[in-house]
């Protein structure tokens, strides 16, 4: 059967379709959950984000006391040595001559002639000692040389005589023997007494004392009247005069043991004296000892410098300059750097936050510094000033340091 509709059923056109009650309670229940769950998200959105800043600064706060707990550790870089190393050194300046004056004959000093300060030239008359008993001795060897003479003369007659009587068979041979052996004696003590004479001479002619080179006299040690006692006598000697030669210095410097295998002949050496400030004297090294002092562990060098003008005064102090060459590999730390233990010389460093124990071999040692020549690189950071009880893969902390002397 088929419906029919009429128009009044129809809806018309420009007029709105009312909705049912259910409906319009429907669409207020949706709206609702849709608030309620906007307003549950916003709230767990508040929530959540307190607990995250919440648990982001327990966690902040936790790595700044575990980093708070961690020990600070000072670190410097190893500094580059240069490849000579300037060694001062205490030197001795001495003249290039320098001799006592003896006498060589005993007796009192009558007169001398030059004191303390007196340049002199070689030969030149210094003092002149009274000898009696030489002279005495003198005198009485020539005495016994013209007997020995006389005599040898006689036995020279005697011989002759006799071995002209001999062709004629008038004296026997046994004479002639006798004659001819009287003559030989007689001449070997001639010898002998010419020897005596010659040798008093030589002792008088000691009692004048000559300059043995062009110096200076730098000590008088007797005076007029004093006695003499001959260098060459077992007894206490008297030392007359002391003289140096100030126009060459020679200057003794003992390098210690480390810096030996750097020294050549031949090197330049600069000196310097606290009576010259700021002025440098340049010397050559000459020579050297070639073996090291058992007892100082040293080795003795010698350098030598001209001083025309006597500038310089011998026996001064002076500080000598060396330029020594080095290894160039080698690194300078400061020495409260190192660790001494029981296994041997350590230092510290620190590589990814640790600290790690590097065993060293240490070279010269400069005072507030040490020559490390092998053990560290020179991108290491090394630890200053370590404590005893730091040990491998300890955590710590960095602040920078510097080596004294560094630019910053």
């Amino acid at each position: 059967m088929l419906l029919q509709t009429t128009q009044e059923d129809r809806p018309q056109i420009g007029e709105q379709t009312v909705p049912s009650n259910s409906e319009e309670a429907g669409k207020r229940s949706r709206k609702g959950w849709i608030v309620l769950a906007i307003a549950v998200i916003a709230v767990a959105a508040l929530l959540a984000s307190g607990i995250w800043s919440r648990v982001k600064a327990g966690a902040t706060l936790r790595a700044e006391t575990a980093q708070a707990a961690l020990p600070a550790v000072s670190v410097v870089s190893p500094k580059q040595s240069a490849p000579t190393d300037e060694v001062i050194l205490p030197g001795n300046v001495q003249p290039f001559i320098t001799s006592p004056i003896y006498s060589r004959t005993n007796g009192y000093l009558k007169k001398w002639y030059f004191d303390i300060g007196a340049h002199v030239k070689q030969g030149q008359l210094l003092a002149v000692i009274e000898t009696p008993e030489v002279d005495q001795q003198l005198q009485v060897a020539r005495s016994n040389l013209l007997t020995a003479q006389a005599n040898l003369e006689l036995a020279a007659i005697t011989k002759t005589r006799y071995q002209g009587l001999l062709k004629s068979n008038a004296v026997a041979q046994q004479d002639v023997d006798n004659a001819v052996g009287t003559y030989n004696a007689n001449k070997a003590i001639v010898e002998a007494d010419k020897a005596a004479v010659e040798q008093y001479s030589a002792l008088v002619s000691f009692e004048k004392i000559y300059a043995p080179f062009d110096g200076v006299i730098t000590a008088r040690n007797t005076d007029i009247g004093d006695l003499i006692n001959s260098g060459s006598s077992t007894g206490a000697k008297t030392d007359l005069f002391d003289m140096a030669q100030p126009g060459k210095l020679r200057v003794y410097v003992n390098v210690p043991e480390e810096y030996s295998q750097g020294i050549k002949t031949g090197m330049t050496a600069d000196l310097n004296l606290t009576e010259f400030p700021g002025r440098k004297f340049q010397g050559k090294l000459v020579r050297t000892a070639e073996a090291i002092n058992v007892t100082t562990r040293t080795l003795l060098v010698e350098v030598e410098l001209d001083n025309p003008t006597g500038t310089l005064l011998t026996g001064s102090y002076a500080e000598v300059h060396l330029a020594v060459p080095t290894q160039a590999s080698t690194f300078l730390l400061p020495v409260n750097s190192l660790i001494f233990r029981s296994e041997g010389l350590r230092v510290a460093t620190v590589k990814n936050g640790k600290v790690v124990l590097t065993s060293v071999t240490h070279g010269h040692d400069f005072g507030a510094q040490i020559e490390i020549v092998s053990g560290v690189k020179a991108d290491d950071q090394v630890i200053i000033n370590p404590p005893d009880s730091i040990v491998a893969g300890q955590a710590v902390q960095i602040v920078q340091a510097t080596l004294p002397g560094d630019t910053k």
